[in-house]
Formats: C-alpha cells, sequence, structure tokens
C-alpha cells in the first residue's frame, strides 16, 4: 500500500491564500518584479481624515447590556423592547376603531420607552445612541405625538392659540 503524498500546491488552494497575496491587499505584481498599487485601493490615499481619526469599529451604546443573562431566551433580554413595541403595536390596533385613543398610547409608549432608558442601566436593544440622545429623541417624539393628537380636529381636546395662528399662517387662511 503506497503512502499518501502530498498534493501539488495550486494558484486556487485556500491552504496557499496567504502566498498568493504577499503584497497585500490592493497591489499587484508589476512585470519587472515590483508592486503597483491596484487602481480600486487609490481612494484610501485620498482620504481627508488622518489615519489615527477613522472609525474601525463601533461601540454598543452606554447601557446597551443584555438586561439579563446569556442564558435567558431572546424576549426575556430584551423586555424593555419588546415593551414598548408591544404598546406601539396596540395603540395602532386601536388607532383603527378610534384614532386618538391610539395615537396617545402610541406617544405614551414612545414616552415610556424614554423613562425606562433614563431609569433602567441595561436596557438591551432599546439603547441606540448615547443616553441623553435618547432620552431626547423619546421624549420629543413622544411629546409631540400625544400634543398633536391632543390637538386634532374634529373637536379638538387641547387648544393652543399660538399653534392654531401658525397654522392659519401657514395655509394662508
Amino acid at each position: 500500500m503506497a503512502l499518501a503524498q502530498p498534493r501539488r500546491r495550486r494558484p486556487d488552494d485556500p491552504r496557499h491564500a496567504a502566498a498568493e497575496r504577499r503584497g497585500g491587499r490592493g497591489t499587484r505584481r508589476r512585470p519587472g518584479g515590483g508592486r503597483v498599487r491596484a487602481a480600486g485601493a487609490a481612494w484610501r490615499d485620498r482620504w481627508l481624515v488622518p489615519e489615527k481619526y477613522r472609525t474601525r469599529d463601533t461601540a454598543r451604546p452606554e447601557g446597551g447590556q443584555r438586561t439579563a443573562g446569556g442564558e435567558a431566551p431572546a424576549p426575556i433580554r430584551q423586555w424593555p423592547l419588546l415593551a414598548v413595541l408591544g404598546t406601539t403595536l396596540l395603540g395602532l390596533l386601536v388607532a383603527l376603531s378610534d384614532f386618538r385613543i391610539g395615537l396617545l398610547i402610541v406617544g405614551c409608549a414612545l414616552l415610556g420607552g424614554g423613562v425606562l432608558r433614563g431609569w433602567l442601566p441595561a436596557v438591551g436593544m432599546l439603547a441606540v445612541r448615547s443616553r441623553f440622545t435618547d432620552l431626547l429623541t423619546y421624549g420629543v417624539l413622544g411629546g409631540a405625538i400625544v400634543l398633536f393628537t391632543l390637538m386634532a380636529e374634529p373637536d379638538p381636546w387641547l387648544e393652543v392659540p399660538i399653534l392654531n395662528d401658525l397654522l392659519r399662517f401657514s395655509a394662508g387662511g
């Protein structure tokens, strides 16, 4: 019985990919043996941002850790996000029958998301940006939805005279 012989190296052998790429990415061999930069890699040299300031990876937002251990199922680890999304979905379903109550639920869901983001140390995927930016975003959007829902016609529950004047001015009436 013959012993196994090492197979001959082929250019498409994945074990030798590093040897084929000796010049690094973006280079190729010059007929005289030197290296030439490929046209596709030339844009790296024209960057305006110095190398030490370029973003290579993004950090997890503060408070973006799991709310439960890694052994817990995903719904338990992400309960703050699921609570906000579930309340928003409930509000949209209620809005099909009574738009004002449904949109108030949607606005309160966003305000509740802001409260969860500010109060809990870890909120999972509810943390998108920094804590301050998330609080500001959830608060402004939730507050605007609640405010505009209360002012919605017909028969508004809240009347703000300056906003009525602004609407008349912008509509040309």
